[in-house]
């Protein structure tokens, strides 16, 4: 009886999505279908990657088989790699030296690649904004100047060793801006499109082809994206891609994937702008019902309408015995990948 409900549930999230669907389609307002996305993003945020290597941390195919972790995924269905970038990390994963080796190896087997920026030492999120130590006592202006150059250098260090960065996130998670205080959306939302529009053109000064992503979370809050998104239009930002965080439980994700399906198609419909599934993840211990969650994001992901509907990321699916205190992998405790993933292929 529960599988049959959940069964239910689903043909109902597909109607909902088709019937957005339609009455998007006409928006006077999106009049263009989007050419230049080849092929949808199927991706993982494995940042956590060297930082396990080096402790041990082996990862395993589904047959048992001991196997990098790039070509685990890549058998998966994963078809492009997230990584972070923090600015001076005490440890120094994710500075710049820890990310280019870990693009060159997802080039190195086919990959895409998609950088997200904290500007931060340490995680940058919806709780969190910190500048980086070295910037806490910068004016508006230093900051403007150290957003370009650091983002500027860190595209220009991987494209001059071979590695050409497809997306870029400006800003992790930044539902109140980023670099608090002066970037804060809520006490001066024009400072916070200024820096935006820092990285944007630092990003574009690399390689125009690369596409800007910025980035919140509560991907089925479609007020805050709107206040966001209101706030950074009106104050002259410029960005490619919006991108979303989806963590739902496995009690409420048909909830906030119909719920987040109405929000992306008002973000086509308000702005024009694409949209990509940056972050999802579910209790690894939960992977049939994760494995039912994904197959529905990804749906309504590519339903979207006029082609706008680029991609869904895992995040640090590669996590297994409770890494870190992080639970919502999708690996389980041998090593092996579950059948989570399994909805990529």
């Amino acid at each position: 009886m529960k599988m049959m409900c959940t069964f239910l549930t689903f043909l109902l999230i597909l109607l909902l999505i088709t019937n957005c669907k339609k009455k998007n389609i006409d928006d006077p307002n999106v009049t263009t279908i989007d050419t230049t996305q080849t092929k949808f993003v199927k991706g993982a945020d494995i940042s956590w990657i060297t930082q396990m290597e080096a402790n041990g941390v082996k990862h395993y195919n589904v047959n048992g088989q001991l196997e990098d972790l790039y070509t685990i995924l890549k058998t998966q269905g994963i078809n492009t790699i997230r990584l972070r970038v923090w600015v001076n990390p005490t440890n120094g994963y994710n500075n710049v030296n820890d990310v280019l080796a870990k693009a060159l190896r997802a080039k190195n087997v086919g990959m895409d690649i998609l950088l997200n920026f904290h500007y931060s030492d340490t995680w940058a999120d919806p709780g969190q904004q910190a500048p980086p130590t070295l910037w806490n006592a910068y004016t508006i202006n230093e900051l403007k100047t150290a957003v370009y150059n650091h983002t500027y250098n860190t595209l220009l260090t991987l494209k001059n060793n071979g590695v050409i960065v497809k997306w870029v996130q400006v800003g992790n998670e930044t539902n109140n801006g980023m670099l608090w205080p002066l970037g804060k959306a809520s006490t001066n939302m024009a400072n916070f499109a200024t820096l935006v529009n820092e990285g944007y053109n630092a990003v574009k000064a690399v390689d125009n082809n690369t596409k800007v992503i910025v980035h919140l979370s509560n991907g089925y809050d479609n007020s805050l994206y709107r206040w966001i998104f209101d706030g950074l239009k009106n104050n002259g930002a410029k960005w490619d891609i919006i991108g979303l965080s989806l963590y739902p439980t496995a009690a409420n994700w048909p909830t906030l994937v119909s719920n987040c399906s109405s929000n992306m198609n008002d973000i086509i419909s308000r702005y024009g702008s694409q949209v990509m599934v940056t972050e999802v993840g579910m209790p690894w211990d939960n992977a049939v019902v994760c494995n039912q969650f994904l197959t529905a994001i990804i749906a309504a992901t590519k339903s979207l309408p006029l082609s706008k509907g680029l991609g869904v990321l895992y995040w640090e699916p590669e996590c297994y015995n409770n890494w870190q205190g992080y639970t919502l992998g999708a690996f389980d405790n041998a090593g092996k990948p579950t059948i989570a993933l399994a909805a990529f292929q």
